[in-house]
């Protein structure tokens, strides 16, 4: 998973059964794609399988912090913490067997955390507030994000293009 420390809102994500090499680099082309600009810093829990996996698109460094520990200012606690909550949705639904079950259900809860749910740590407003994303939704925000997706489906349709379920 990849989050924008500022706002918490979740960048990308990139649904795996392992944490292989390959695996790693599939993440980093999605966050990519998903981010449309390099990050200036990458922070990982240190697995061998991160070192080296993205390439820059522009002629930015981009520096890979690894094992920084728990008691730093600076690190990847919260993708640790996130992965937390996950793990605590996982149980409830009796441990998601199979890859593509487990995407569908991660693609309705990122959708909750970064424009449904508050954060206290962005003072209560959610991720997509904090990261400037340009959606309006009133009192029962899960029924308004559910009409506009919708509504843009609909409309795209029309048009004759497909759209994509991320």
């Amino acid at each position: 998973m990849g989050l924008d420390n500022g706002s918490r809102y979740l960048v990308a994500s990139h649904l795996t059964r392992g944490r292989t090499h390959k695996d790693a680099k599939a993440f980093f082309e999605v966050a990519k794609k998903q981010a449309k600009r390099d990050p200036r810093l990458i922070f990982s829990d240190g697995l061998d399988s991160y070192r080296g996996k993205y390439k820059p698109t522009g002629k930015e460094h981009v520096f890979h912090i690894a094992n920084v520990g728990i008691r730093s200012h600076v690190g990847n606690h919260r993708v640790g913490r996130l992965h937390n909550t996950m793990r605590e949705r996982e149980k409830v639904m009796h441990h998601l067997k199979k890859v593509n079950s487990a995407d569908k259900v991660f693609k309705d809860f990122r959708a909750y955390y970064d424009y449904v749910g508050p954060h206290m740590a962005v003072d209560g407003h959610t991720p997509a507030e904090m990261g400037a994303v340009p959606i309006q939704l009133g009192t029962n925000r899960w029924l308004d994000l559910i009409r506009q997706v919708a509504r843009r489906r609909s409309e795209m349709s029309n048009h004759g293009r497909k759209i994509s379920s991320d």
